[in-house]
């Protein structure tokens, strides 16, 4: 039930052994309160004065007390240790996504991973909490409740012993039931998440297509079958704590049935007969706790351990095989020869076998048909994704790399996507993405450059307005001019990665842009992978992919001339035979 990569967090050891003190302390205030309530009702039963009970009832009260601030210092305990554990988790899970890129959200899901970012750790954070405490008080508590009740009635520590194991076994046959439909419920639950982001991003296309009431069907069909799956999920968790409180209520009713008998059969004294009967629920309390929140911590341990998949998953290794690499000049080259790579779940290459060079300040456009494999070379050349075949090679000024995941490249890299992420933050720290020390008269300059001064005249702060998620939002237009703002105000960095980044523009909004985006350009290598045939004319080199492979390189005049793939790919864009 307890995950293993619990036991490797941090301070694991001083919390399970703090836990167990406090378990133990429980067990002796619970059998102290039994014992002085048992000894006080006994004595009022056999005729005393209750005033001579006084003293046997503050020792109980203070029994009680010390059981209930024990269970206060653990609470606050394990919400700090749980607390910081998972703050440390969100951390480290962020750290990894972007280490890794957009690949693993692309294949997870954008919904999967915002949700398991957010209500995963939150969850997670739950079931730190529940897990330790119950798996904790399970193991300790009645056990020291059954040594103390065998001094008192052997038959009835009996009796308790071999119901224990009986509700043990019980309930590892119903958790076996409860995982597979918890496993089934979350997996439906990321289905749901990445449907309800993938239908909010496409919303505008859908209904510009009016397709968005046929799509509302798909939606309610996803979320049916998480409702169905969370149902199901609900009968096993209502039949196993109906169970489990049948069971051990049947097991305190037969303790009371033979302490009953055993009292007119005079085998038994009136007080450890009482001090039993009290403390046989109290025996079987932390397994109906255990029991009564299993379901939360199921739900706990499938984010824990979606989040430690990622977590687990490997990285790129030997990020500093560049000796020296200073800013990129019109001197440095770069060549590529013989780069493959191929998605794990794919049946043929994305990429296979491309060979080129860069040197310089070139443009380098990259053009092709959609999966022609013009996201995936951007994402190689970025360092998100790592050739999959030892037959390439990578050179950049005469040193040899195995992949382009290398410190002293990235320094000199601007990544400019599609849909650029717009963090909920002021206008300004947006734009200090890649330069978080520039100032507000430099952000002002770059947000002039890309023509953002009509929406800071209508920003209530101007700079310092918050967008975002909470915030202003901007149009895909807008997006795209932060993300120039933040190349604009780099002036260190000299490649620049363009991976679609008028994909979702409309023409007037592009064209716009393309004026904004040109001297960016000049003085810097550039890779810009595009399906708009109007940049090529920008481009002093242009590859064409076709499904994974470059079937040609050169000029334009040169592809033009030349009437092969490049010209047919044009006609078929522009719509001629």
């Amino acid at each position: 039930m307890m995950d293993k990569a619990i036991l490797k967090m941090p301070k694991i050891k001083n919390i399970m052994v703090l836990l167990a003190g406090f378990s133990f302390l429980q067990a002796v205030f619970i059998i102290g309160q039994a014992f002085y309530l048992a000894k006080a009702v006994v004595s009022l039963w056999e005729g005393g004065h209750l005033q001579d009970q006084l003293g046997t009832m503050a020792i109980f009260f203070l029994f009680y007390t010390g059981r209930h601030v024990v269970t206060y210092l653990r609470e606050k305990m394990l919400d700090q240790f749980s607390y910081e554990r998972t703050r440390e988790l969100r951390e480290a899970l962020l750290k990894k996504i972007f280490r890794l890129g957009p690949t693993v959200v692309q294949k997870n899901g954008t919904g999967n991973m915002i949700t398991m970012a957010l209500e995963g750790i939150s969850q997670a954070e739950n079931y730190l909490h529940l897990i330790l405490m119950k798996m904790m008080n399970m193991m300790i508590i009645p056990w020291l409740i059954l040594i103390f009740v065998f001094t008192l009635d052997v038959r009835s520590g009996i009796v308790l012993l071999v119901v224990f194991p009986m509700i043990i076994i019980f309930m590892i046959i119903l958790g076996y039931a409860a995982q597979s439909k918890a496993d089934k419920q979350y997996k439906a639950f990321q289905l749901l998440s990445n449907h309800f982001i993938d239908s909010l991003r496409g919303l505008d296309t859908l209904k510009l297509f009016g397709l968005s009431q046929k799509y509302a069907s798909s939606i309610y069909n996803t979320s049916e079958r998480f409702r169905l799956a969370t149902m199901s999920t609900l009968k096993i968790a209502i039949l196993s704590t109906f169970a489990l409180d049948f069971f051990t209520t049947l097991s305190v009713a037969v303790v009371a049935v033979f302490l009953g008998l055993s009292l007119l059969n005079s085998g038994i004294l009136l007080f450890p007969a009482l001090t039993t009967l009290i403390l046989a629920p109290e025996f079987f309390l932390p397994v109906r706790d255990f029991a009564s929140d299993y379901h939360a911590t199921l739900d706990g341990k499938n984010a824990f351990q979606a989040i430690q998949a990622v977590l687990d998953l490997p990285e790129v290794t030997d990020t500093e095989q560049l000796s020296f690499l200073n800013d990129w000049t019109a001197l440095s080259e770069l060549t590529v020869q013989q780069l493959s790579f191929q998605y794990e779940e794919a049946k043929q290459p994305a990429l296979n076998q491309l060979n080129f060079a860069a040197k310089g300040y070139q443009k380098i456009g990259i053009i092709g048909a959609s999966g022609s494999g013009k996201s995936t070379l951007i994402n190689v050349l970025s360092g998100f994704l790592e050739p999959t075949e030892p037959t390439t090679t990578i050179d950049i000024d005469q040193q040899k790399i195995d992949h382009f995941l290398q410190k002293d490249w990235q320094k000199q890299v601007l990544y400019i996507p599609q849909s650029p992420y717009i963090f909920q933050d002021t206008l300004a720290n947006n734009v200090r993405f890649y330069t978080p020390e520039a100032t507000d008269e430099q952000v002002m300059s770059a947000i002039q450059l890309v023509g953002l001064d009509t929406l800071v005249s209508e920003l209530e702060k101007g700079i310092h307005t918050v967008i975002g998620e909470s915030g202003r939002m901007l149009s895909g237009g807008q997006a795209q001019r932060v993300a120039l703002a933040r190349a604009f105000l780099d002036q260190k960095r000299r490649v620049l990665l363009f991976d679609e980044p008028t994909a979702h523009l409309d023409i007037e909004t592009e064209v716009e842009l393309k004026e904004r985006m040109l001297p960016l350009m000049d003085n810097h290598l550039v890779f810009f992978a595009t399906h708009r045939l109007h940049w090529m004319a920008e481009m002093d080199v242009i590859l064409v992919l076709d499904k994974g492979r470059l079937v040609e390189m050169g000029t334009l005049p040169e592809l033009i001339a030349k009437k092969g793939y490049y010209v047919s790919l044009m006609n078929q864009m522009r719509g001629e035979n």
